[in-house]
């Protein structure tokens, strides 16, 4: 599948986890969709940085392409904040419902602006050689899940209790990661 196609798809894919999130009564329930969001939302990222955004950069799309990385920095201070939180917070459902618009106005401005330019400047070859190594990069990428990030120690990065059973991560990190 060519770069762009791929992107659009994982655009759906969030998209369809606030519509969740929305519905979504139970904090538990809450928490998993947000974490399950910021995954798709930290994969998504990294392929548009590593890879997308500097082929779109060499097409003479600068400005677009930094604006997009600027949203992409908002988007991730949103999910930190959101880390340190529980759903039950007051701030919590106002966070996501920023975090819900960042993405959808990114989204837009992708969709209207970056990806016709992006398509038009680079050859329909060279966007499936791209949409190939984007999904090799996240067929081989570990994705962190946020339940990671060690809230007793934020310095440690992920904590010990970490990955899911069949996400992407290799598995619970050592203890003395974290020492939680």
């Amino acid at each position: 599948m060519d770069a762009i196609t791929l992107l659009k798809k994982q655009h759906a894919e969030v998209k369809s986890l606030f519509v969740q999130f929305k519905k979504a009564e139970e904090p538990r329930e809450r928490q998993q969709l947000f974490e399950d969001i910021a995954d798709n939302l930290a994969a998504h990222c990294e392929i548009e940085e590593k890879l997308f955004y500097p082929a779109a950069f060499r097409a003479d799309l600068e400005a677009p392409v930094q604006e997009a990385v600027e949203e992409h920095l908002s988007v991730k201070r949103l999910i930190a904040d959101l880390l340190a939180m529980e759903p039950t917070e007051a701030q919590y459902e106002a966070k996501m419902t920023v975090l819900q618009e960042l993405v959808e106005h990114h989204v837009e401005e992708e969709h209207d602006t970056l990806f016709p330019a992006v398509r038009d400047a680079l050859e329909s070859k060279d966007l499936k050689v791209l949409g190939l190594q984007m999904e090799e990069m996240l067929a081989c990428s570990w994705r962190p899940r946020p339940a990671t990030w060690c809230r007793t120690r934020p310095s440690a990065r992920r904590c010990c209790r970490c990955t899911r059973p069949g996400s992407m991560g290799a598995g619970p990190k050592p203890a003395s990661v974290c020492g939680g």
